[in-house]
This record gives structure tokens, sequence and C-alpha cells, in this order.
């Protein structure tokens, strides 16, 4: 491959994926991008955002030139050595580069240690060793940089705390699928919430009938809280009856604007019956929900599964939850819904709708 070659090749690459990125925001028209502040820069110095990206937001701060400059100038120089031949090397940016590169928090050393804890029965000496390769290493996210500051050395007695039994109330699992995790993992994880009194999250992909009802044991396989996402796979009426909470994706995609999608190969006799599909054909959810495109969409869904459920409690998610949780008092009697907006421009204004109808009390949220 000539030079030439390679350059053209390249910059259709970076033009394809920056066009897919742009098509998902929102905006309509390139020119539409220049000031429209749809990014915050998080690790860069106030300074160089202030000259460079005025009015962008900037809440943390980080890097500025001479550690810009630093950086440029070790990829030049290992792309340019002065007494070799320049080599392609490693980065470890995509998967852990045992002789160097970028540091994952996810590392081979945290999953020994965690392992080795759950094979020798959860010995504590163990979990020390697995805590510390979890906790002690060079910042790789924000909360790295975050240290409790204690006002006092006193402890507080043990009967102004919590019951163990009423913190693990509040524990949830992340929504996740019988298809993005096995069925074994799928279920362990609901019967280990139900054992200690918390909630596991069934994510999209339905749940086996056989799991509503208690084993033979004694335990408990079914997840309390159930998933209603733009696919609704899996979704009936015996499905939603037997849920605590049903979650409402409001839009979706690990990738944000992908979708949820399960290549066909993960689709098994199993996830195809019970998500009423094929065996070996892909499944895709769109990225927005096709039922809510306004609030009185949503009012209507919530309606409409209420009547099949008028015990549960709903709540609104978009996938994946990245910064914070807006908590608002939606149904005066047993509802509480808990909405987490994508940041495009229509899910932004229908989060700032739901709020003030909830504040002003106006809405027909009642049932």
């Amino acid at each position: 491959m000539d030079v030439e070659t390679a350059f053209n090749n390249y910059r259709a690459a970076i033009n394809a994926g920056l066009l897919k990125i742009m098509s998902k925001m929102g905006i309509s028209a390139m020119f539409s991008y220049q000031g429209a502040k749809i990014f915050e820069a998080v690790g860069i110095a106030r300074v160089v955002v202030d000259e460079n990206f005025a009015g962008a937001s900037c809440p943390i701060g980080g890097i500025g030139y001479e550690d810009i400059a630093i950086e440029t100038l070790r990829r030049h120089a290992e792309a340019f050595p002065q007494d070799s031949q320049p080599e392609l090397w490693n980065e470890g940016y995509y998967a852990v580069n045992k002789k160097g590169g970028e540091f994952h928090g996810w590392n081979a050393k945290v999953v020994s240690g965690m392992n080795l804890f759950l094979r020798k029965g959860g010995e504590f000496s163990e979990f020390a060793a697995y805590r510390e390769a979890s906790n002690v290493h060079q910042p790789v996210s924000i909360k790295d940089l975050l240290r409790l500051k204690l006002t006092s050395g006193k402890s507080i007695p043990l009967s102004e705390v919590e019951p163990v039994e009423e913190i693990r109330r509040r524990f949830t699992t992340a929504g996740m699928s019988l298809g993005a995790l096995s069925p074994e993992m799928h279920e362990a994880l609901a019967i280990a919430m139900n054992r200690i009194g918390g909630k596991s999250n069934s994510g999209e992909g339905g749940e086996d009938p056989v799991r509503y009802r208690p084993y033979e044991n004694g335990d408990n396989a079914n997840s309390a809280i159930k998933q209603v996402a733009s696919g609704r796979f899996g979704v009936t009426a015996e499905y939603l009856a037997n849920a605590k909470e049903i979650e409402i994706k409001v839009s979706q995609g690990a990738k944000p604007g992908e979708g949820g999608q399960l290549p066909g190969t993960k689709v098994s006799p199993l996830i195809a019956r019970l998500r009423y599909s094929v065996p070996g054909v892909t499944l895709i959810s769109p990225p927005p929900h096709h039922d809510i495109y306004s609030i009185e969409d949503l009012a209507q869904l919530i309606f409409d599964l209420k009547e099949v459920n008028p015990r549960a409690k709903f709540v609104s998610s978009w996938f994946p939850a990245l910064v914070s949780v807006l908590l608002l008092p939606v149904l005066p009697k047993l509802m509480l819904t808990s909405f987490l907006f994508q940041v495009t421009r229509r899910n932004w204004c229908l989060a700032s709708i739901v709020d003030q109808k909830c504040r002003l009390g106006m809405g027909n949220w009642s049932v």
C-alpha cells in the first residue's frame, strides 16, 4: 500500500466515524455544531478550554499546554526515531499490554484476586488482597481522585446506624439481559439479591417463567425489576405481573445511539423462546423507545403497564447510566419514577417537561 492510499483510507475512516457520531447528536447540519456546546471538557485545564473552546463546561480541570506538548513530542519521537526504524507500539488502549502501555482498572491482577477470594471460601485475607489490587493503583477515573474527609475520628453508636437488613434492601443489580449474561449468571444474580432482600434487574430479554415461583430448596430466582425496552423482547402479561418494579427504557445503547443488539450467534434456542424469536437471528432494540415521543406518550405507557400490574412501582431509565439520577415524585400514591435521560435535545426537553409538570402537580399521573 502506498502512502497516498494509506492517507485516503485514514481520512475515510475518520470521516465515517465522525459523521456516524454526529448524526446521533440530534443536530442536523454541520454548521449547527459550531458553538452548540454539546460536550464537556474532562481532564483539560481551564486556560486551554477558555482559549480554544470558549464557553465549554470544564468541571474538574486537567492537563495544560505543557503536558499536551510533552505527550505530542513523545508520540512524534516514537513515529520518527533518530537512530532506528519506527515501530507500531501497542499502547494497550483496547486490551491490557503486559509490557507497558495504558493501565486498565479491570486487569489480570484484579480478576485473579477476585477468583482466589471466591475459590478459598471467602476468607478475609484473600478479600483484603483483592481490595488492595482494586483500590491501590494510579488514577484511572474521577473517583480515584476523591478521598473521604472525616471531620472527626469518633465512631457513632451502632444503635444510630441502620441495620444491615435495611441497608441491603436498597441494593440493586444493573439491568443485564439474559443473553448479555449466561442463563446461569443471570439466575445466580437474582437468587443472590432475593436472599439478601435486594432487587435484581432482568434486563430487556425476558425471563424463563419457571423462575417466577420459588424452587424446592427455597431459593427465589425471580427478578424483582422487569424491563420494558423498545424491542419489547420477552414482555408478556405474565412477565409484567411478576414484577415488583417495572423499568421503562426511554432510550438505550451501550454505544450511544446504537441501540441494544444481541448477535445471532448468541441467540440460543432458550433465548429465542423467551424473546419469541428464531435461533441464530440477530435481535436489535432501536435506540429510542418508539412508544415515548411526548410526556403524554409516557403517561399512556405507564397507564397501560399499570393495568397489567397495579402493584408495581415504575422507573424509567436510559442505558447506560453515566452520572446522575433525578428522582421525581410522579404519582401521589405508590409510584416513584427515577429518570435518567440521554442528553440529546429531545430527551433533555422531555426531562424538563416532566420536572415542571411534577413540580406544578400537572398531568394525569394518578391511577
